[in-house]
């Protein structure tokens, strides 16, 4: 049985990143379908193996080079993702026997019409690495002695530009690590101290974040989201402490508030919305994307936020019509980004992003700033943010707008964190990085005077 659940794993971490590599989509959403069928136990399994590749692509490839006598960039997509499976599991998961992990990833090339020659030549390359397996460690370390990165190179030398070789690496080798889950609580219905005797009168251990006054980490919980004590009655939302940080700049709101969330997404910091908002206000959730939108409904409900929440299907340039005015006190736009602050959540993101796409990012994250301007109050807050670490869309979109709209004046985020988050505050912004012990979020208050 243990052996069967195991080639299903496998077989649909091969299937995921194949379908991955052709169309460069989230990997998220390509696994979520093809695992829905799996139980529990494949799918953290066939999670691990395909975040491990793509967290892990160049080390699995210099271990390939020794031991595959074929170049790997000629290689058909199917042919290379089945071997960094194999090798991936050799190499990182030395729970499973390296007869499992050879033989049931052999057993992926036996579907379909595969060419004859393709399972003898995988069999004998995880073979080959198999026999090696106390040393594939070695792998890891590139030619000059150091730990290999697992990005792409114009990546790692932006970022050593920016922050220096020795905070470039650090950032990358947190990015390859597995994240911990992070969850905000929700302080509609219980206090944090409350909720964590709950998750360890359950027997789950968790902690205090360490910025965030709502947030609690659990440290490798193995089990489905869904499971969690308190999931059901909506007792909290899953939300990296960065992005917990970003919704508290809107904590201070007059009474009650009138508030746009305008690139509402999944309604991670709409529910944190509703939650720091005072008795009476009334929140706007602005997105485009239907299905995200279903979504957003739905963990709205299950927190018992809905009946302050409008949710809009529509684009934010459709929205901010002249008509309408400014009508709003406070506005949050969590702009459309690169993701580079999130890599260790979403590591798929690396290998898609190119350096074209950060002009294209800010000249849309422009646009925004701008059509969220003309809604606002006087005296009113905009929120500009971006899971990014990239200037393009940071500094530099928040510069154009600050030149091209007089009205608009940059405040300290530093009086609207907690104490304990304070250090975050760069140049007057919220500014996290991998190495703080969260995400890298990006966040400027932007006030409108009177």
């Amino acid at each position: 049985m243990a052996r069967f659940l195991e080639e299903n794993a496998r077989t649909v971490a091969v299937d995921t990143l194949v379908e991955w590599a052709e169309r460069r989509v989230p990997i998220d959403n390509l696994l979520n379908l093809r695992a829905a069928r799996l139980s529990p136990v494949e799918r953290r399994l066939a999670r691990t193996m395909v975040y491990g590749v793509l967290r892990q692509q160049d080390t699995l490839d210099a271990a390939l080079a020794a031991f595959a006598n074929h170049p790997l960039d000629t290689m058909p997509p199917r042919l290379l993702m089945t071997l960094r499976v194999g090798v991936f599991q050799l190499a990182f998961l030395s729970r499973i026997p390296a007869s499992a992990a050879v033989n049931a990833t052999v057993n992926t090339t036996k579907r379909g019409k595969r060419p004859p020659w393709l399972t003898g030549f995988v069999n004998g390359v995880l073979r080959r690495a198999a026999a090696e397996r106390d040393r594939l460690s070695r792998f890891a370390v590139d030619e000059q002695g150091l730990l290999r990165c697992n990005h792409p190179a114009w990546l790692c030398a932006r970022w050593s530009a920016q922050f220096g070789e020795e905070v470039m690496r650090a950032i990358c080798r947190i990015n390859n690590l597995e994240p911990p889950l992070v969850l905000r609580v929700n302080t509609r219905k219980i206090g944090r101290t409350d909720f964590l005797a709950l998750l360890k009168k359950n027997g789950i251990r968790a902690e205090a974040g360490l910025f965030s006054p709502v947030s609690v980490v659990l440290a490798g919980y193995p089990g489905p989201i869904q499971t969690l004590a308190g999931y059901e009655s909506g007792l909290f939302q899953v939300q990296d402490e960065g992005a917990q940080l970003v919704g508290l700049l809107l904590a201070r709101l007059p009474s009650p508030a009138r508030i746009l969330d305008a690139c509402a997404g999944l309604g991670g910091k709409t529910g944190h919305l509703v939650e720091l908002a005072p008795a009476g206000s009334r929140i706007v959730a602005l997105d485009p994307d239907r299905t995200r939108l279903r979504l957003l409904q739905e963990n709205l409900g299950r927190l018992g936020h809905s009946r302050m929440v409008e949710v809009l299907s529509g684009r934010l340039d459709q929205f901010a019509r002249p008509e309408r005015g400014a009508s709003f006190d406070a506005i949050l736009v969590d702009a459309p980004c690169s993701g580079t602050g999130v890599i260790r959540r979403q590591p798929d993101i690396r290998w898609v992003r190119r350096p074209e796409d950060l002009p294209r990012h800010a000249a849309q994250q422009f646009r925004l700033l701008q059509q969220s301007a003309l809604l606002l109050k006087p005296g009113g807050l905009l929120v500009y943010a971006t899971c990014s670490l990239e200037p393009e869309e940071n500094t530099q979109v928040l510069t154009r707008f600050l030149n091209a709209s007089p009205g608009f004046v940059l405040e300290d985020a530093l009086p609207h964190l907690p104490e304990s988050a304070r250090k975050l505050v760069r140049s007057a912004c919220l500014a996290t990085r991998p190495t703080d012990g969260c995400d890298g979020f990006f966040a400027a208050c932007l006030r409108r005077p009177v």
